[in-house]
């Protein structure tokens, strides 16, 4: 019985910029009995499903985007005799939308640290379950990913994982509710340890692919206070200490390293944090801004952001302490005009972040969005080849609407068009070489307009916004740039980097300095 574990993609690029961590924490929890699992990473190459045989088992993870070709996949793969299992966000949102579409053998819903193993040896007897209920397992049980099954040189980023969950409750977003609300922190030792072994690979930069890697924010310490919950308190002091000395920890390895993560635009009022993300070479970060305006924070239940001169100022924050932004917008808002994408690039410009993406609102299941738009529209949702529009992701690429509801002042191809446009500007060869200026050696500036041009190919060019031509040109364009992109972002071996002593644990400031 061989197994495979497939991250399904409808674009190939040869090379890809951020190692898919999932494939191999799973590799990680696959018994030794079974074997090495044989990775398959479709954003390099589509899986050739004609190597499976009989009782091989075919794991496959699902985000909303990826699940009809992910569901393809699973129906070759049980038509040739092999067991067929779904994990991932999308796949414990809806296990029975896998049996009907994907031929699922069997789903696990949840983190599948612990399940995959279990799954494996019901397959080997032939009687895998239905569901596994995996649920939200404790830090301490999460697997370190098999980073010897990596093929290094087709990734130019590795990933680590240092907390699972996010605290708050973004409408267009399903984390906080598959992954939980409280941060579930690896412990520092596991982390560096990783980093340690990815670093002796030749990897510099490396993702720290948290929900949230800020999850303790001054105001919950404040609130806490206030409310005089003494256990409360200290069990977000002691969440907040083991980010401290993550990042001090992270201070102690080689200067060359480069660390990114996703974090909350709160951080940019705690000063003492961001000092401490530089220390630690944490030099970027997504946030997720959505919206410029305050209405069009109120329409995503992210009114603790900021909006205006008051957002450029906090954006401005993290680049003062050396920290670059990756800013995230949503566009198709009922509150957005035609106004508001000019408003965003030119509040993106001079507050200087360094990359950006530019995104249509879409309902994805498991958010508040999503269940109050199926309310709102009850039986009168449209359809597409007898498919529902709430069900989006089960129409083909190429008939997907491009906005999912009527905006109440411009038309889905307008808003598709001006969110298309708002590319272009802000990632034009001159806009991107002006920010460019974030680094100061010319092999460095040009590393960062090739990125900068693979990110938008990658993304802006394959999106719901975009139109079939420009997906193709740009298709061809990431594989003939990621190759060189992979190799000027890797490093010299480090085989015998030790992992650092742990320094004397820190004085934790709990307001912001």
């Amino acid at each position: 019985m061989s197994v495979y574990l497939v991250n399904p993609s409808h674009f190939s690029f040869g090379s890809a910029v951020i190692t898919p961590r999932w494939l191999y924490v799973l590799a990680a929890a696959t018994p030794s009995e079974f074997g090495d699992p044989i990775l398959i990473d479709e954003t390099l190459e589509s899986f050739d499903t004609s190597q499976l045989r009989k009782g091989d088992v075919v794991g496959i993870g699902l985000h909303t985007g990826n699940a009809l070709v992910g569901y393809a996949i699973g129906k070759k793969a049980r038509d040739l005799g092999a067991w067929v299992v779904y994990g991932g966000i999308h796949a414990t949102l809806y296990p029975e939308e896998a049996r009907q579409h994907g031929a699922a053998h069997a789903v696990v819903k949840g983190d599948g640290d612990i399940a995959w193993g279990v799954v494996l040896s019901d397959c080997a007897k032939g009687s895998p379950k239905p569901i596994y209920e995996a649920g939200q397992i404790d830090a301490s049980t999460f697997k370190k990913a098999r980073w010897d099954l990596l093929p290094r040189e087709r990734y130019a980023w590795a990933s680590v994982q240092t907390v699972r969950g996010c605290p708050k409750h973004c409408s267009f977003c399903s984390v906080w509710r598959t992954d939980g609300q409280e941060p579930r922190q690896r412990s520092v030792t596991a982390v560096i340890e990783e980093v340690v072994e990815l670093r002796r690979m030749g990897f510099r930069f490396i993702a720290l692919a948290d929900d949230n890697f800020y999850p303790v924010t001054l105001d919950d310490l404040k609130m806490a206070k206030r409310r005089k919950d003494p256990n409360r308190l200290h069990e977000l002091e002691e969440i907040r200490a083991e980010r401290f000395d993550l990042m001090e920890q992270l201070s102690l390895l080689p200067d060359d390293l480069t660390f990114y993560t996703q974090i909350t635009m709160e951080a940019a009022e705690d000063v003492s944090f961001l000092k401490a993300m530089k220390k630690a070479g944490i030099r970027g970060a997504l946030v997720g801004i959505e919206a410029v305006t305050p209405e069009g924070l109120k329409d995503v239940y992210k009114d603790f952001n900021f909006a205006g001169e008051e957002l450029v100022t906090r954006l401005k924050t993290f680049r003062e302490h050396g920290v670059h932004i990756l800013g995230s917008f949503i566009f198709g808002l009922p509150s957005d005009r035609p106004s508001t994408f000019d408003a965003t690039v030119s509040l993106a410009k001079r507050a200087d972040i360094a990359f950006a993406q530019f995104v249509t609102l879409t309902p994805f299941p498991g958010t508040i969005d999503f269940e109050q738009w199926e309310r709102d529209v009850g039986d009168d949702m449209p359809t597409i080849d007898e498919v529902p529009i709430s069900r989006h992701w089960l129409i083909p690429q190429a008939k997907r609407p491009k906005l999912f509801a009527p905006h109440p002042a411009m038309s889905a191809e307008e808003i598709r068009q001006r969110t298309q446009n708002v590319w272009d500007q802000f990632y034009s060869v001159k806009a991107i070489w002006q920010r460019s200026n974030v680094v100061k050696s010319l092999r460095n500036r040009i590393l960062f307009l090739l990125i900068s041009k693979l990110y938008r190919q990658m993304y802006a060019n394959t999106g719901l916004s975009t139109d079939s031509a420009r997906v193709s040109r740009s298709t061809k364009w990431a594989r003939l740039m990621a190759k060189p992109v992979q190799r000027l972002f890797a490093a010299e071996p480090m085989p015998d980097l030790k992992v650092p002593s742990p320094p004397k644990p820190l004085a934790v400031p709990t307001e912001a300095a």
